[in-house]
């Protein structure tokens, strides 16, 4: 925590305390409020937490006035226009950009953990045929805490280290064995010789009776895709995380605790959510209707897949997710998927009106996220635990950098209470 320079004065019935100020090197100043019950016997209030600072971290700021999304620093679009995936993995878990040596000893140690023990393919089976891959990938995550004890001691820094590693190789294994389940195929083994998106894909679409052979631009795109969702600050699934792993809790447990919060429709099913949308319109004639409609207040229709919560601006990771997208349906074409000839000329249509200019309602990543998995192949149920996978490290980081602050303490939000006082108990034949 950076030394206080500055201080905010808070009177209350006439009496001011005063509490210190910290300035960051990037955003709004903090008013530093841990020790105000202590002193004043006021708690704040603050819903959603949405003007408090539950933590100090070095790992990743958003902008939203400005659209800017930093890792370390770095922007956003240089991350995912000049690197790839595994080395922004190695930036958010270990604060630089890795050396040529430090990246193909990083990418070496994730490739050899990718494959699941072997008894864990029990764990699956045991799932009904209809489970949703989500449900899955919470209980298979959470239960890795049973099949890896060496690894969930988080007071030693080597078992943290092996448990991260774990993680981020394993979930997409974890993720595409989900999928392969919920359509009845064969589980598709990983393979060494094949980067982390390509492994990814082959893994979800390989089926043992030919070869398969991943595209370089889907291949491209599906890293992108992880890149662009790798972390996001501290949004409600990382604040999840964070909370569970307070309680010391191992770091399988505060990965799925992540994974089931992820699950919410407001937050990792925004994409989903959009796709959905699209069906609705079903066909490119019917967008000015649709159009109309999201401008009229007193329709509960809403264009899902424009502008941001937190960017009020345009959203950094659009701008490249649209590349991919642009892409991937040259490669693949929409020519027989309704969805995504609404999608393209919505988007057409979306950035000409005056109306979304004037609102700022740009496509933001996940309307282009949803197209780019609609054209691959991917069913709408897998696009959260395709998130998931992507969010893997943005967890991991975060829950890291916790768990080696001398200031962490276990989480304990208070409360506005508005129930009834103190009364006494009434037996049963007086009521």
């Amino acid at each position: 925590m950076p030394d206080s320079t500055k201080t905010a004065k808070l009177t209350i019935d006439g009496e001011s305390h005063d509490l210190p100020m910290f300035s960051p090197t990037a955003g709004p100043d903090v008013v530093d409020i841990r020790k105000l019950y202590q002193q004043a016997g006021v708690f704040t209030y603050d819903p959603g937490y949405t003007s408090t600072a539950s933590c100090d971290s070095t790992i990743t700021f958003i902008d939203g006035d400005k659209g800017e999304l930093l890792h370390r620093g770095y922007p956003i679009g240089q991350l995912a226009e000049k690197s790839h995936f595994l080395e922004v993995c190695y930036l958010l878990l270990y604060g630089e950009l890795p050396s040529a040596a430090e990246l193909e000893d990083f990418e070496s140690r994730v490739t050899m953990h990718t494959m699941l023990h072997e008894q864990m393919q029990n764990f699956f089976r045991g799932f009904r045929r209809d489970a949703h891959p989500m449900a899955i990938m919470v209980g298979v995550v959470g239960a890795m805490s049973a099949f890896y004890h060496d690894s969930t001691d988080i007071s030693d820094p080597w078992q943290r280290e092996v448990a991260s590693i774990r993680l981020i190789a394993k979930m997409p294994t974890i993720a595409a064995w989900a999928y392969k389940y919920s359509v009845g195929q064969p589980f598709v083994y990983p393979r060494n010789d094949l980067d982390y998106a390509s492994n990814f894909l082959r893994m979800c679409f390989a089926v043992p009776a030919e070869e398969y052979s991943v595209n370089p631009i889907l291949s491209r795109a599906m890293d992108r895709i992880f890149t662009l969702h790798a972390d996001h600050e501290q949004n409600a699934s990382t604040s999840t995380v964070r909370l569970a792993s307070s309680s010391g809790a191992n770091p399988f447990a505060c990965i799925a605790a992540g994974i089931a919060c992820l699950w919410g429709p407001a937050h990792g099913g925004a994409n989903q959510a959009c796709l959905e949308m699209l069906k609705e319109i079903g066909s490119p004639e019917r967008i000015p209707e649709y159009l109309e409609r999201a401008k009229d207040k007193d329709d509960p229709f809403r264009l899902m897949g424009f502008g941001h919560r937190v960017y009020k601006n345009f959203d950094p990771r659009a701008t490249v997710m649209k590349q991919s997208a642009d892409e991937v349906l040259e490669l693949l074409g929409v020519e027989n998927n309704k969805t995504l000839q609404v999608a393209k000329e919505l988007e057409k249509i979306a950035l000409e009106d005056p109306y979304f200019r004037e609102k700022k309602l740009f496509p933001n990543v996940d309307f282009y996220s949803g197209i780019i998995l609609e054209a691959m192949g991917f069913p709408m149920s897998m696009f959260t635990p395709i998130f998931a996978v992507s969010r893997t490290v943005g967890w991991i980081s975060q829950w890291k950098e916790m768990i080696a602050d001398p200031q962490m303490k276990i989480g304990r939000p208070r409360q506005l209470y508005l129930g009834e006082t103190k009364r006494d108990y009434v037996d049963i034949e007086n009521r």
